[in-house]
C-alpha cells in the first residue's frame, strides 16, 4: 500500500470549512439530531456526495473539530449520540 498523502491544497481546506459550516447549520436548526440524520441531510439534501460521509466519520469529526460549538449526549431510548449546540437549553448538563 502506498503511503498516505497529506493534502494541503485549497480544495481540501474549502471542503473542510464547508463541512463545518453545514454541520453547524444543521445541528443549530435541529438540536437533538443524530449523526445519521446529519449525514442524510448533507449527502442527499445538500448534495455533498463527493465527501464520502458516513455516520461514523461525522461522529469522529464533531468532537475533533467542532467541540467548542457542539456537545453530545446519549439518547437512551435509541442508544446513540445526539448533538446540540453548546449553549442550547435542550442539552442536559453532564455530571
Amino acid at each position: 500500500m502506498p503511503p498516505r498523502r497529506k493534502g494541503i491544497g485549497s480544495q481540501k481546506q474549502a471542503r473542510f470549512e464547508r463541512l463545518k459550516i453545514e454541520i453547524l447549520t444543521f445541528v443549530g436548526a435541529n438540536p437533538g439530531c443524530s449523526a445519521q440524520s446529519i449525514v442524510a441531510n448533507l449527502s442527499h439534501d445538500r448534495a455533498m456526495r463527493n465527501h464520502g460521509l458516513t455516520p461514523r466519520k461525522v461522529g469522529f469529526f464533531i468532537p475533533r473539530h467542532l467541540a467548542q460549538y457542539l456537545v453530545w449526549w446519549q439518547d437512551h431510548t435509541a442508544g446513540r449520540r445526539v448533538y446540540g449546540e453548546a449553549g442550547c437549553s435542550e442539552v442536559p448538563k453532564k455530571h
